[in-house]
């Protein structure tokens, strides 16, 4: 690889609590180590428009704080295609951009990998979502936040499920990933979590009632993962209110409240190692690796892994789970 002169910077796909704290990371590490910084923005789609502009220090100066991302973010079908990344491809030479960095999630990586494939090009990924659904990494930035939101929003629907003796069901977002319903009903003390890993196992729903999920309690909250898997919480309600018209249902969808907010710490220190780690990845000239952590440690995790394979859940905590809502 010839010497890395400038790199490239994007975001793409869902937004997540802590990017522009990882944005102002790369920026930074890239000036301390003599690189020339361009902000790319709208993502992929930025990158075949050409919506470019020179990044300074000044340029991520207090953003730690701030959610979502500065550099905005987008869908980008043309970008599927070879002649859409054939001009992302041709605007990164006629900027002379090196190398990227991108930020974001599966799809973002999976964009990654296969361009970086077509024209031998040098890209770090960082995982940037709230799903926490990468393998080879033990967290994702914004993960830690939507966790603290879910926390806080369960903790005040309990409230109104308390005084009403109610029901509820609790969407929370995942995709087809039960990281933030499971992690979330232990953090809030909800009764249960419906989960996408286990629905083909067992019917969790039916469990749920068949053991009496309620017993002595005047209330009921369960954590269910937005999933085709899982059905969602309008569904199970539905089925609750045929099946066991006995309980009061209600459903809350936290939907995208999940994804904004100021990032927690956590996220804030994540995003600045990995920002940090993947100007040091180019650096060491690896390519078509994500920054992953692992046991507190900075990992390079290849494109290929980080995408293909399906990170388990942690059934201790299922088991957890059903301990303390007895």
């Amino acid at each position: 690889m010839s010497a890395i002169k400038c790199i490239g910077i994007l975001t793409s796909g869902g937004d997540a609590p802590g990017m522009n704290a990882a944005i102002r990371a790369v920026t930074r590490a890239a000036i301390y180590n003599g690189l020339d910084v361009k902000a790319i923005y709208r993502g992929y789609k930025g990158l075949i428009t050409g919506e470019i502009k020179q990044f300074k220090t000044q340029n991520v100066s207090n953003i730690i704080q701030q959610g979502g991302t500065i550099l905005k973010t987008a869908r980008c079908q043309e970008f599927m295609t070879v002649e859409g990344r054939q001009l992302a491809y041709d605007t990164l030479q006629r900027e002379k951009i090196d190398a990227l960095v991108t930020i974001g999630g599966d799809g973002t990586l999976s964009g990654a990998r296969i361009f970086a494939t077509e024209h031998d090009y040098p890209i770090v990924g960082i995982p940037g979502t709230i799903d926490n659904d990468l393998f080879g990494t033990d967290t994702t930035i914004g993960y830690d936040t939507a966790l603290n939101t879910i926390m806080d929003a369960v903790d005040k629907i309990r409230d109104t499920a308390t005084s009403h003796e109610r029901l509820f069901f609790i969407e929370v977002m995942g995709r087809d990933a039960g990281f933030l319903a499971l992690n979330g009903a232990i953090a809030s003390g909800a009764e249960a979590a419906i989960i996408p890993e286990i629905a083909t196992e067992v019917d969790q729903l039916g469990e749920l009632i068949k053991n009496g999920f309620r017993k002595s309690k005047n209330s009921s909250i369960v954590l269910v993962a937005e999933s085709p898997t899982t059905g969602g919480a309008m569904a199970l309600a539905e089925r609750v209110k045929n099946e066991f018209p006995q309980y009061d249902v209600r459903v809350t969808i936290l939907g995208h409240i999940q994804r904004g907010g100021s990032p927690t710490a956590n996220d804030r220190i994540l995003a600045s190692r990995m920002g940090a780690a993947a100007i040091d990845a180019l650096l060491e000239e690896q390519r078509n690796v994500m920054i992953g952590i692992r046991n507190d440690q900075i990992e390079y995790v290849p494109f290929n892994k980080a995408i293909k394979n399906d990170k388990p859940i942690n059934r201790d905590l299922l088991n957890t789970l059903r301990i303390l809502s007895t």
